[in-house]
């Protein structure tokens, strides 16, 4: 099956929500994208390198703020008003989705930024559970909003840092900064290289449609979290690499230390290893062949990076591996995983004119191997969170 998701502001929704729960005009509308990772999977958090670019897919959280303590916040999509104290947040008080409003809310008043209660109804076009980064997305529209509201003087790394704050030690996810670095600080028609080790990003253009790309999207429909023990494991497999080998971090191996560590570690510890020292270097190789050849000619790098994560990281799954070898079967010039694993989503990087033809061909090889139909959709790069009303 395919899907359109819509790509217009969604604030008119966010709007009508919060007029509808909670009366009268918020104080305003913010919006924050998802992110499609490009390349470079599982580097942040070892303080390697990544290429995420913002989505035209994202969360809007219309939000206004009180004279009292109280936290009301409201979805469209359902579950009805969830009234929290902005004194007493804690994760087991915030069920579901609110546990993203309310970590966020929660690490800014441990910051020190003075807060008061607010109203907040939220409208998302980011698939949940897609790895498109849909929770990131609801957080950093939603400290965005906060921040300004509160006249908090935060700058982009200060807010990325913040989300990446509620994320470990409130919602209990050990996630690294790529999502919420391409969310706050994306822009319009190029990618963000981004150095997890000091924040530095540079913006490289990345045009796929004036090369006569798109990049297809296939959500596999299986759901992922990176709450779950499989993300953790990964996490903790490269804290013990790094350890072992006496470094810092993994930024710090380089493949020509491969062969020493490979006598130092187990071998799953290596495998791991070795997928992260190659995935910088794989993202390094893809920044330059961007700006010397552009779009058409990363193809290569994709297919590799996909082959690290299935092989070394292991954290691919059948309907990801499928999704990517019938895209390519149909013209892809390559495709890969994209997200932190386990399901969710697959990119492929397709001409124009063989864009329908890689949709057919991963439609029928999924209906054939008899999983749950994938949704299919492209996405551009587009600008980074921002205030829209």
């Amino acid at each position: 099956m395919s899907i359109n998701l819509p790509r217009q502001e969604a604030a008119g929704a966010a709007l009508r929500a919060f007029s509808e729960a909670f009366g009268g005009a918020p104080d305003g509308v913010w919006r924050a994208p998802g992110r499609v990772n490009l390349i470079g999977e599982h580097t942040d958090y070892n303080e390697g390198f990544a290429l995420p670019f913002a989505i035209d897919l994202a969360a809007h959280v219309a939000v206004r703020a009180r004279p009292d303590r109280l936290v009301r916040l409201l979805s469209t999509h359902g579950g009805g008003v969830v009234q929290l104290d902005l004194d007493a947040l804690s994760r087991d008080a915030a069920p579901g989705w609110s546990v993203y409003p309310a970590g966020v809310a929660w690490a800014l008043a441990d910051h020190g930024v003075g807060l008061t209660g607010f109203d907040l109804a939220l409208d998302s076009t980011v698939p949940v559970g897609s790895g498109l980064s849909s929770s990131h997305a609801i957080e950093c529209a939603v400290v965005t909003a906060l921040a300004e509201l509160a006249g908090a003087d935060l700058a982009p790394e200060d807010l990325v840092l913040l989300t990446q704050r509620a994320e470990n030690a409130f919602v209990g996810a050990p996630t690294g900064i790529l999502d919420q670095s391409a969310s706050l600080r994306g822009a319009s028609g190029h990618a963000v290289f981004l150095d997890c080790r000091d924040q530095g990003v540079e913006l490289i253009p990345f045009d796929a449609d004036a090369a006569g790309l798109a990049v297809l999207v296939v959500d596999t429909k299986v759901a992922h979290s990176h709450a779950g023990g499989g993300y953790a494991e990964r996490r903790a497999s490269c804290e013990l690499g790094a350890d072992v080998l006496g470094v810092a971090a993994l930024r710090d191996v380089s493949s020509e230390d491969l062969a020493e560590a490979r006598g130092l570690l187990d071998p799953v510890t290596f495998r791991r290893v070795r997928h992260v020292v190659t995935e910088d270097e794989r993202v390094l190789a893809t920044v330059a062949v961007l700006r010397s050849e552009g779009p058409a000619a990363i193809g290569p790098l994709l297919d590799a990076s996909h082959a690290s994560m299935r092989d070394d990281f292991e954290i691919s799954c059948p309907e990801l591996d499928l999704a990517v070898e019938a895209a390519r079967s149909a013209g892809a010039l390559g495709a890969r995983m994209t997200g932190g694993g386990f399901g969710g989503s697959a990119i492929a990087l397709v001409p124009r004119a063989a864009e329908g033809a890689a949709r057919d061909a991963v439609t029928a090889a999924f209906r054939r191997a008899g999983f749950a139909a994938p949704d299919l959709f492209t996405v551009v790069p587009a600008d980074g969170a921002r205030r829209v009303l």
